[in-house]
């Protein structure tokens, strides 16, 4: 390793900024994204999940050097993930940034983006910065000017991208594998709302046996955009189109108009609440391991434990999960077990798939407190069961290609993860 070289981040980068200190106010309807720390991710920025502000605004801070180019390296500045989230802007994205995020532009001459992106994510690289770097008891920051005297050992150019080519070649192959699940995940709630909100294939039934629609409702059966496989599958199974009725009745309980024959139920009347007596820690968990632990913060998974499942889920079986506190769920489909505040259910008077489907949204997180006790005495609309064991039947090959791409995209975690620190400290070197 006589070659490779030490530098501080300052010399490596011809620039080191962050975003806007100002926040410009939200344009609700239209605009221009601005990204802040919780847009950013391994991958990349979520222009969904950013906010939109005015085009003078945005215009405005691209002058002020907010805008990300190809090349630059990102990585969250404050909070309680500063340090922990790099990406590359690897294509123009039309964004600027809050100062949450800091921007590096590496040197070409001296550094490849990719590989200083892998290097910063490197766990003995965080451990150094985090204890170097990091400033405030409230609130996390990196203070760039210190951060800039951050040192940096990397390879030749060309070992550089050996490396960079081998952890990327990982890495778009999970990313692709995101987005697919991302994709089949959309086409059911897509389809679920088709036919349980929306009430499509009702409103076709109800129009073509000239019966009246009510007013709240006609403005759906006009501007409603079908799923594209809603319409496909009920014209290639008619059957499927007679097991929605025609009309509409008015449900005094939920204050609307619902299905002619579906009914309302108390959501903890549908559930069956699991008794689970083992729940693990943090400390109890590995990073890889045969069984997954479910927690009730964002990332779902809290680690991976080597004993006998909690929870023996599986595609005919399946469980789903509920945070107490936080409100996210998961379908599990393949044994698990959980920590704290999580709580396991299944479908009671209808089948545990379409009753997690069904759940969606019903109880939304307000602040950090226990909601289960809200959750049970919400009222929801009930189809019948064959309507209900339909959806389940044809959303059952998805949800398993779902589960197997996941496992995919673990399985490849691992590998890249694994491979990381031994190729950024040269342990395992490439041509």
């Amino acid at each position: 390793m006589n070659e490779w070289k030490t530098l501080t981040l300052g010399e490596l980068c011809t620039k080191i900024t962050d975003g806007s200190h100002q926040s410009p106010k939200t344009v609700l309807n239209s605009g221009f994204p601005m990204s802040s720390v919780k847009d950013l991710y391994h991958y990349g920025i979520d222009l969904d999940s950013s906010r939109t502000i005015s085009e003078n605004d945005y215009q405005a801070l691209v002058k002020q050097g907010c805008k990300p180019e190809v090349g630059d390296v990102l990585i969250a500045k404050d909070g309680n993930s500063a340090l922990d989230t790099v990406c590359v802007i690897n294509e123009p994205i039309e964004t600027v940034l809050l100062s949450s995020v800091a921007i590096l532009r590496p040197n070409p001459l001296e550094i490849v983006p990719e590989y200083l992106k892998y290097y910063l994510t490197a766990p003995k690289t965080i451990e150094y910065l985090k204890s170097n770097f990091i400033s405030g008891a409230a609130i996390p920051r990196v203070v760039l000017r210190d951060f800039k005297l951050a040192n940096i050992t990397y390879p030749p150019l060309p070992e550089q991208k050996a490396i960079a080519h081998i952890l990327g070649k990982l890495d778009d192959k999970i990313e692709l594998n995101r987005r697919m699940n991302q994709t089949l995940e959309a086409m059911a709630q897509a389809l679920f709302k088709s036919w349980f909100v929306d009430f499509d294939p009702v409103l076709d039934n109800t129009l073509a046996a000239g019966n009246d629609i009510p007013d709240e409702l006609q403005a759906m059966a006009e501007k409603r955009t079908l799923v594209p496989n809603s319409k496909k599958l009920i014209s290639k199974a008619p059957e499927l189109a007679e097991g929605f009725p025609s009309s509409f009745v008015f449900n005094e309980t939920l204050g609307k108009w619902i299905p002619e024959g579906w009914e309302d139920f108390e959501v903890g009347d549908i559930l069956k609440r699991l008794k689970i007596s083992n729940r693990y820690k943090k400390d109890q968990v590995n990073e890889f391991g045969k069984v997954p632990v479910y927690e009730q913060g964002a990332d779902i998974l809290l680690g991976y434990h080597e004993n006998e499942p909690d929870v023996d889920a599986s595609i005919n079986h399946p469980a789903f999960i509920f945070g107490d506190h936080t409100c996210v769920m998961k379908l599990g489909i393949s044994p698990f077990s959980i920590s704290a505040n999580v709580i396991v259910l299944k479908g009671n008077v209808r089948n545990t798939i379409w009753t997690y489907f069904g759940l969606q949204g019903v109880q939304s997180f307000e602040e950090y407190r226990r909601h289960w006790m809200e959750l049970i005495v919400k009222s929801i609309i009930l189809p019948p069961v064959e309507l209900c064991d339909k959806f389940q039947e044809l959303i059952k090959p998805s949800i398993q290609q779902k589960f197997e791409t996941q496992k995919q995209i673990e399985t490849l975690t691992q590998l890249r993860d694994t491979l990381l620190p031994e190729l950024i400290s040269g342990r395992v070197r490439v041509k």
